[in-house]
């Protein structure tokens, strides 16, 4: 267990005096929007394990407003400031940038980064908008820290491969890391999302893990793209209480529609729950 004493840092001017004599060592970003949990540790406490003794391990905590699509969805998400400090503390981050919208953004800003493939399908389909603020915000933070690897998690599968291409196409000199997903003992992805659902969404949501597993040995053992995704839509609308965004199998390279077998695939799935929408994502091999 670490415990290092987390430097709390709020300003973009601070941030880089902070980080001007930790350049000749590893630098490890973690970009985050708060509410952490035990899936975000994960990547904190991996993210300390690549920068080792003598590297630095930074970790934004950042509510990103220009990647929400629906106001609603912003109010509502959690915010637990102390609890994430203490959580950077334990995992042995050294600085915690933690800036407010008004720092990370002019009011008359005028630029955009949107991503134009690997965005239009899956959560981008339904999502107008919200790549490009993904791309944009990780975009000023890398700006900012300049590490040398950066750490994300594999629950948002498609935002790692836009992130990926980003990088590649702007040749940024950063290295980045996918991180597995780390789930509840149910088998439910983690999320800052879960504690907004009601008890009855929250027992019926593991049933989405269940029907990747099922779709998963499906696609393995031969089953065609076409009836995995069928049948895996029609599982999931079977859930009580949910509602389908979409439930797909995709190239887990580019992103697209995959119609006949390949591997890498990935099945992916976003589902709504009342007022909370959950993604969920399995990597698929087939001989």
């Amino acid at each position: 267990m670490y415990s290092f004493p987390v430097q709390n840092i709020s300003t973009k001017q601070a941030l880089r005096r902070a980080l001007a004599d930790k350049r000749s060592g590893r630098i490890v970003f973690v970009p985050t929007m708060g509410a952490l949990h035990e899936g975000h540790a994960s990547l904190l406490r991996q993210a300390r394990e690549l920068a080792g003794a003598e590297g630095c391990v930074v970790a934004s905590i950042f509510l990103n407003p220009v990647q929400f699509d629906n106001a609603g969805d912003l109010a509502s998400y959690p915010s637990t400031p102390e609890a994430d400090l203490k959580l950077c503390e334990t995992c042995g981050v050294d600085i915690a940038f933690t800036p407010d919208p008004a720092s990370m953004y002019e009011g008359d800003r005028s630029i955009s980064l949107e991503e134009t493939n690997l965005s239009t399908a899956l959560c981008g389909a339904t999502r107008p908008g919200h790549f490009a603020g993904v791309c944009l915000v990780v975009n000023k933070l890398f700006n900012l820290v300049q590490p040398t690897d950066a750490i994300f998690g594999k629950k948002d599968y498609q935002q790692l491969a836009i992130l990926r291409r980003m990088v590649r196409d702007l040749d940024i000199p950063i290295t980045l890391h996918g991180a597995e997903i780390v789930r509840e003992a149910d088998g439910l992805a983690r999320s800052s999302r879960n504690v907004r659902l009601t008890p009855e969404h929250r027992a019926a949501a593991p049933a989405i893990r269940q029907n990747l597993l099922a779709a998963k040995q499906a696609y393995e053992t031969g089953t065609n793209a076409d009836d995995v995704r069928r049948d895996l839509t029609a599982a999931l609308e079977a859930i009580p209480g949910v509602r389908v965004d979409y439930a797909e199998l995709v190239d887990a390279e580019t992103l697209h529609e995959l119609r006949t077998p390949a591997s890498p695939a990935l099945l992916a799935v976003a589902a709504w729950f009342g007022d909370v929408r959950l993604i969920d994502n399995i990597e698929l091999q087939r001989a």
